[in-house]
């Protein structure tokens, strides 16, 4: 059974994007602004209440899956890194004993990747940051191999951003190859998420391919209206503040004096 995480919504969507370019020292730098304050306190009540129920019940599958995802939506807008390691490793605990109960879980693997991720940008700039790269690509590929449609194409998008914003070869698994198989194939197995379009509009500009960018902008240009009607509560708030700002990054990007036209080779 396919099951949509719609809950699982987050302010900067890969986390360890910015441990992986305070390593790498290089790379598009990420915009460094306060939380949200109304985002932290909701984060943080949903932690308190999910919490609650995981530990009246720790063998309840729901209940783990909701803990989980609160570990990491409210990591996401920690204010500091030892609260960001803290609520990571709450979350990879929970994973952990999630997947002892039910090793083909594909939410399990998928949160215990995306705490990893939290835990990761936590402790970077460190080899134990970097040492964490190959656990979540590990529960991301077990996440897609299981159920690669969870959370919109949740698990390949994971995988396509960790190729993408990773140091390549030999400091890591950074990979354009890879990060444009993966997260093309989030678009085809959720062709309506606007992040997945992003996304690679990102990625294409970021490698110089505006032709790239500039049809996955069109695309994202026109699902926007309905993914607003279909995709919408507090919950979503968070997503839909982070992916209309980056949108017109993506816009502003395409409108300036191309300086690297053309497409880079991939």
């Amino acid at each position: 059974m396919v099951i949509l995480d719609s809950m699982a919504r987050r302010v900067i969507p890969w986390p360890w994007a910015a441990a992986f370019l305070l390593l790498a020292g290089a790379g598009m730098a990420l915009a460094d602004q306060p939380p949200n304050p109304v985002f932290v306190a909701r984060a943080a009540a949903e932690f308190d209440r999910t919490r609650a129920q995981y530990q009246a019940n720790t063998n309840d599958t729901t209940a783990a899956l909701q803990f989980a995802r609160a570990c990491f939506n409210f990591a996401d807008l920690a204010t500091n890194e030892t609260q960001r390691a803290g609520l990571a490793n709450q979350g990879i605990s929970v994973c952990h004993q999630w997947i002892g109960r039910e090793p083909h879980s594909a939410p399990a693997h998928y949160y215990l990747a995306m705490n990893f991720g939290q835990l990761a940008q936590a402790e970077a700039p460190s080899l134990a940051a970097y040492r964490l790269v190959r656990a979540i690509e590990r529960e991301f590929r077990q996440a897609a191999e299981l159920d690669g449609r969870f959370d919109y194409g949740g698990p390949d998008r994971g995988l396509g951003l960790l190729y993408r914003d990773a140091p390549g070869w030999p400091l890591s698994i950074g990979s354009r190859h890879k990060a444009r198989e993966w997260l093309e194939q989030a678009e085809k197995l959720a062709p309506d998420y606007p992040e997945n379009h992003l996304n690679l509009a990102e990625a294409f500009l970021r490698w110089h391919d505006r032709a790239g960018a500039e049809r996955e902008l069109k695309a994202l240009d026109a699902l926007w209206p309905v993914a607003r009607t279909n995709l919408v509560g507090p919950a979503w708030e968070p997503s839909w503040a982070d992916w209309s700002a980056r949108r017109e990054v993506v816009r502003q990007r395409l409108d300036e004096p191309s300086k690297t036209a053309g497409s880079s080779k991939h």
